[in-house]
């Protein structure tokens, strides 16, 4: 069964599917659909979650790992949720494996894949269709620019503030679409006691906001300013910014840079505001290879378990080592010298 984020919630209060697919560019709802999966399988006695991220569509052994993971579960006392992310969407030689999961999740283990916007024919894949067949596949689309207004009215409702439309045609102007970047906004004006707001409360919120957002730590990464990519970092936890937000902005960035360097790849389909840094990041990156976008790609794995409480760590440390490295850090220096 497909659906949207918008409906996910009240879906999973009615029942819970033994199998989910998460697919979209847009971090925000992708992020939180995936977050209110989690807290639905937690209270459905899910209690363990094994997280494994694909980097490359033909490697044999994540997905080795995977199968057997599945296997041993019936080993063990508890419900576990099995976690596994594709950015590609390509799970070359895994589509068997994954078709094989989906028959076996249910009372033992819950199965969630995690993708990135999936083409035509990949939408037509067996294993995604095996998925929508015996659960859900939830499509996090970008919001379309015409139904932008009617989403952040929705939003701000949530949040318990009711904007009049020169509120929503000044916040509209502002974010350009960014969902990140409006959902930062509403907090703002949540956090200010704002119930109700015209275009002037937007407007002074805006001007009094935050030194610091995600948008300004993408692009000193892209044009590979290590210490101002690390200040803002630092002022976006000093701002109490959500660090999963950040990783997820630090990930879209990543996979734009390599879709850049992917001959016939599009990146029309993700929104950035920094699209224009692109080429010249990608020239800078090119040298490194596969081997050092693997590597980094590795790390976001690592933060995001770090931030999820799934691996022993600091959040903000991991995602200082990740600023780093990716900005210009130590794979960066060891080729420039």
């Amino acid at each position: 069964m497909k659906t949207t984020p918008e409906k996910l919630e009240s879906e999973l209060a009615r029942t819970l599917a033994p199998v989910y697919l998460i697919s979209g560019d847009e971090p925000l709802t992708a992020g939180e659909a995936a977050d209110s999966l989690r807290a639905a399988a937690r209270a459905q006695g899910y209690s363990e979650r094994e997280v494994f991220f694909i980097e490359r569509a033909n490697a044999s052994g994540p997905w080795d790992e995977i199968h057997a993971a599945a296997q041993a579960l019936s080993l063990f006392a508890s419900r576990r949720v099995i976690e596994v992310r594709i950015p590609g969407g390509k799970p070359g030689t895994g589509a068997k494996v994954l078709q094989e999961l989906v028959a076996l999740a249910g009372s033992d283990f819950l199965l969630l894949v995690i993708t990135g916007a999936l083409d035509w024919e990949t939408q037509k894949a067996g294993w995604v269709q095996a998925i929508n067949n015996a659960g859900v596949w939830v499509v996090a689309e970008d919001v379309a620019a015409a139904r932008f207004p009617s989403w952040l009215r929705a939003r701000a409702r949530r949040a318990g503030i009711e904007l009049d439309d020169s509120a929503i045609a000044a916040l509209t102007a502002h974010t350009e679409g960014n969902l990140l970047a409006a959902e930062q906004e509403i907090k703002k004006l949540a956090l200010a006691g704002v119930t109700s707001a015209s275009a002037s409360e937007i407007l002074a919120s805006v001007t009094q906001s935050s030194r610091f957002d995600v948008t300004q730590l993408g692009e000193a990464v892209l044009q590979g300013d290590r210490p101002r990519a690390l200040r803002v970092l630092a002022g976006l936890k000093a701002e109490g910014e959500e660090p999963t937000l950040i990783l997820w902005s630090l990930w879209q960035e990543l996979r734009m840079v390599w879709l850049t360097l992917v001959p016939g790849a599009q990146v029309g389909g993700i929104w950035s505001r920094n699209r224009q840094l692109l080429p010249a990041a990608a020239a800078r990156f090119k040298p490194l290879g596969r081997a050092w976008f693997a590597q980094l790609n590795a790390h976001v794995a690592r933060a995001d378990q770090v931030i999820k409480g799934q691996r022993y760590g600091n959040a903000w440390d991991e995602l200082a080592l990740l600023v780093a490295e990716f900005s210009g850090g130590s794979a960066v220096l060891r080729v420039a010298a």
